[in-house]
Protein backbone atom coordinates (compact mmCIF):
# COMPACT_ATOMS: atom_id res chain seq x y z
CA UNK A 1 0.00 0.00 0.00
CA UNK A 2 1.05 3.26 -0.88
CA UNK A 3 1.35 6.03 1.13
CA UNK A 4 0.17 9.70 0.15
CA UNK A 5 -0.68 12.58 2.10
CA UNK A 6 -3.69 14.61 0.67
CA UNK A 7 -2.91 18.58 1.29
CA UNK A 8 -5.87 20.09 2.75
CA UNK A 9 -8.23 20.60 5.73
CA UNK A 10 -10.97 20.08 3.57
CA UNK A 11 -13.22 17.18 5.33
CA UNK A 12 -15.29 17.38 2.15
CA UNK A 13 -12.32 17.02 -0.19
CA UNK A 14 -10.63 14.41 2.17
CA UNK A 15 -13.70 12.46 1.76
CA UNK A 16 -13.91 13.06 -2.24
CA UNK A 17 -10.36 11.76 -2.73
CA UNK A 18 -10.31 8.75 -0.60
CA UNK A 19 -13.80 7.68 -3.07
CA UNK A 20 -11.52 8.64 -6.11
CA UNK A 21 -8.84 6.60 -5.20
CA UNK A 22 -10.72 3.68 -3.96
CA UNK A 23 -12.51 3.34 -7.37
CA UNK A 24 -9.34 4.52 -9.49
CA UNK A 25 -6.26 2.81 -7.78
CA UNK A 26 -7.35 0.35 -4.92
CA UNK A 27 -3.16 0.37 -3.87
CA UNK A 28 -2.84 4.14 -2.57
CA UNK A 29 -3.30 4.96 1.01
CA UNK A 30 -5.10 8.56 0.94
CA UNK A 31 -3.82 10.08 4.63
CA UNK A 32 -5.36 13.07 6.25
CA UNK A 33 -2.86 16.02 6.59
CA UNK A 34 -2.43 17.84 10.22
CA UNK A 35 0.44 20.00 9.73
CA UNK A 36 0.25 23.90 8.95
CA UNK A 37 -2.03 25.23 6.23
CA UNK A 38 0.44 27.44 3.92
CA UNK A 39 -1.18 30.68 2.05
CA UNK A 40 -2.73 30.56 -1.12
CA UNK A 41 -1.25 33.22 -2.80
CA UNK A 42 -1.16 32.29 -6.07
CA UNK A 43 -3.31 33.79 -9.20
CA UNK A 44 -3.63 30.34 -10.99
CA UNK A 45 -4.99 26.80 -9.83
CA UNK A 46 -1.34 25.19 -10.58
CA UNK A 47 0.99 27.33 -8.45
CA UNK A 48 -1.51 27.45 -5.53
CA UNK A 49 -1.78 23.46 -5.64
CA UNK A 50 1.96 23.62 -6.05
CA UNK A 51 2.42 25.40 -2.81
CA UNK A 52 0.13 23.58 -0.68
CA UNK A 53 1.46 19.98 -2.32
CA UNK A 54 5.27 21.87 -1.67
CA UNK A 55 4.62 22.28 1.96
CA UNK A 56 2.99 19.33 3.24
CA UNK A 57 5.45 17.23 1.50
CA UNK A 58 8.15 19.31 2.95
CA UNK A 59 6.42 18.94 6.52
CA UNK A 60 5.26 15.04 6.60
CA UNK A 61 8.26 13.64 4.61
CA UNK A 62 5.53 11.72 2.17
CA UNK A 63 4.63 12.43 -1.22
CA UNK A 64 1.91 15.04 -1.24
CA UNK A 65 -0.94 15.27 -3.45
CA UNK A 66 -2.66 19.03 -3.74
CA UNK A 67 -5.97 20.03 -5.40
CA UNK A 68 -6.92 23.30 -6.64
CA UNK A 69 -10.48 24.16 -7.95
CA UNK A 70 -12.71 25.93 -8.98
CA UNK A 71 -15.97 26.78 -10.85
CA UNK A 72 -15.47 29.01 -13.92
CA UNK A 73 -18.17 30.75 -15.45
CA UNK A 74 -18.21 31.64 -19.14
CA UNK A 75 -20.75 34.65 -19.07
CA UNK A 76 -18.21 36.00 -15.97
CA UNK A 77 -15.18 35.66 -18.25
CA UNK A 78 -13.80 32.63 -16.47
CA UNK A 79 -14.51 33.94 -12.73
CA UNK A 80 -14.85 32.83 -9.89
CA UNK A 81 -11.74 30.66 -11.31
CA UNK A 82 -9.32 30.75 -8.59
CA UNK A 83 -11.30 32.83 -6.32
CA UNK A 84 -14.02 30.72 -6.25
CA UNK A 85 -13.50 29.37 -2.41
CA UNK A 86 -13.52 33.42 -1.50
CA UNK A 87 -16.33 35.01 -3.80
CA UNK A 88 -18.12 36.54 -1.63
CA UNK A 89 -15.53 37.59 1.23
CA UNK A 90 -12.50 35.57 2.74
CA UNK A 91 -14.89 33.86 5.42
CA UNK A 92 -15.20 31.46 2.84
CA UNK A 93 -18.81 31.63 3.37
CA UNK A 94 -19.64 28.43 0.94
CA UNK A 95 -23.49 29.35 1.12
CA UNK A 96 -22.98 33.36 0.75
CA UNK A 97 -20.72 32.52 -2.41
CA UNK A 98 -23.04 30.42 -3.69
CA UNK A 99 -26.20 33.39 -3.81
CA UNK A 100 -23.26 35.77 -4.82
CA UNK A 101 -22.97 33.83 -8.72
CA UNK A 102 -27.12 32.87 -8.71
CA UNK A 103 -27.35 37.04 -8.16
CA UNK A 104 -24.55 37.95 -10.69
CA UNK A 105 -26.13 35.39 -13.34
CA UNK A 106 -29.71 36.54 -12.49
CA UNK A 107 -30.44 38.94 -15.66
CA UNK A 108 -28.94 35.59 -17.57
CA UNK A 109 -31.73 32.94 -17.27
CA UNK A 110 -31.62 31.00 -20.26
CA UNK A 111 -29.63 27.67 -19.88
CA UNK A 112 -27.81 27.67 -23.15
CA UNK A 113 -25.62 30.89 -21.58
CA UNK A 114 -24.97 29.71 -18.41
CA UNK A 115 -22.19 27.27 -19.38
CA UNK A 116 -19.73 26.83 -16.50
CA UNK A 117 -16.54 24.38 -15.80
CA UNK A 118 -15.64 22.66 -13.07
CA UNK A 119 -11.70 22.95 -13.38
CA UNK A 120 -9.58 21.28 -10.85
CA UNK A 121 -5.40 21.02 -10.62
CA UNK A 122 -3.46 18.04 -8.45
CA UNK A 123 -0.09 18.88 -7.88
CA UNK A 124 2.09 15.47 -6.58
CA UNK A 125 5.07 16.67 -5.03
CA UNK A 126 7.61 13.79 -3.56
CA UNK A 127 10.02 14.59 -1.18
CA UNK A 128 13.76 14.80 -1.93
CA UNK A 129 13.62 15.57 -5.34
CA UNK A 130 13.40 18.61 -7.30
CA UNK A 131 10.96 20.48 -10.35
CA UNK A 132 13.82 19.92 -12.07
CA UNK A 133 14.43 15.88 -11.73
CA UNK A 134 10.47 14.99 -11.73
CA UNK A 135 9.44 15.36 -8.12
CA UNK A 136 6.97 17.82 -9.05
CA UNK A 137 3.76 16.36 -11.29
CA UNK A 138 0.98 18.80 -12.02
CA UNK A 139 -2.42 17.67 -14.27
CA UNK A 140 -5.68 19.24 -15.20
CA UNK A 141 -9.66 17.63 -15.16
CA UNK A 142 -12.02 19.59 -16.60
CA UNK A 143 -16.30 18.89 -15.97
CA UNK A 144 -18.16 20.97 -18.61
CA UNK A 145 -21.63 21.54 -17.78
CA UNK A 146 -24.24 24.62 -16.46
CA UNK A 147 -25.35 26.53 -13.67
CA UNK A 148 -28.89 25.66 -12.56
CA UNK A 149 -30.67 29.01 -11.82
CA UNK A 150 -31.64 27.65 -8.29
CA UNK A 151 -30.11 24.95 -6.09
CA UNK A 152 -30.60 21.21 -5.86
CA UNK A 153 -29.74 18.74 -3.83
CA UNK A 154 -28.11 17.94 -0.63
CA UNK A 155 -25.06 16.40 -1.83
CA UNK A 156 -21.97 17.39 -2.41
CA UNK A 157 -20.39 20.65 -1.22
CA UNK A 158 -19.66 24.44 -2.54
CA UNK A 159 -21.21 25.47 -5.90
CA UNK A 160 -22.59 21.40 -6.19
CA UNK A 161 -26.46 22.27 -5.56
CA UNK A 162 -26.35 24.68 -9.12
CA UNK A 163 -24.09 22.61 -11.24
CA UNK A 164 -25.85 20.40 -13.68
CA UNK A 165 -22.53 18.06 -15.58
CA UNK A 166 -23.11 17.97 -19.62
CA UNK A 167 -25.38 15.17 -20.69
CA UNK A 168 -27.74 15.34 -17.39
CA UNK A 169 -30.54 16.43 -15.61
CA UNK A 170 -29.19 16.40 -11.74
CA UNK A 171 -26.76 18.86 -9.75
CA UNK A 172 -23.96 17.43 -8.64
CA UNK A 173 -25.33 17.78 -5.70
CA UNK A 174 -27.89 15.19 -6.59
CA UNK A 175 -25.43 12.75 -7.47
CA UNK A 176 -23.88 9.66 -5.71
CA UNK A 177 -21.06 10.05 -3.44
CA UNK A 178 -19.73 7.12 -6.47
CA UNK A 179 -21.88 8.98 -9.03
CA UNK A 180 -19.85 11.91 -8.63
CA UNK A 181 -16.74 10.03 -8.48
CA UNK A 182 -16.93 8.63 -11.53
CA UNK A 183 -16.69 11.98 -13.50
CA UNK A 184 -16.25 14.99 -11.78
CA UNK A 185 -13.53 17.33 -12.43
CA UNK A 186 -11.44 15.96 -9.36
CA UNK A 187 -11.69 12.07 -11.02
CA UNK A 188 -10.77 13.70 -14.34
CA UNK A 189 -7.53 15.00 -12.86
CA UNK A 190 -6.58 12.03 -11.10
CA UNK A 191 -6.78 9.63 -13.80
CA UNK A 192 -4.35 11.85 -15.97
CA UNK A 193 -2.04 11.39 -12.89
CA UNK A 194 -2.21 8.16 -12.70
CA UNK A 195 0.38 7.01 -15.00
CA UNK A 196 2.72 9.06 -13.61
CA UNK A 197 1.46 8.40 -10.02
CA UNK A 198 2.52 4.51 -10.30
CA UNK A 199 5.90 5.18 -12.57
CA UNK A 200 6.75 7.86 -9.05
CA UNK A 201 5.98 5.65 -6.33
CA UNK A 202 7.26 2.07 -7.88
CA UNK A 203 9.26 0.86 -5.25
CA UNK A 204 8.39 3.53 -2.44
Amino acid sequence: MVQIVLATHNPHKLAEFRTIVGQALPGVSIDEYVGPEPIESGLTFTENALIKARAAAESTGLPALADDSGICVDALSGMPGVFSAYWAGHAKDPVANLELLLDQLADIPEPERRSAQFVAVHALVVPGEGGGDGGEHVVQGIWPGRLANVPSGVGGFGYDPIFIPEGGARSAAELSEAEKALGSHRRRAFDALIPVLVETMSGQ
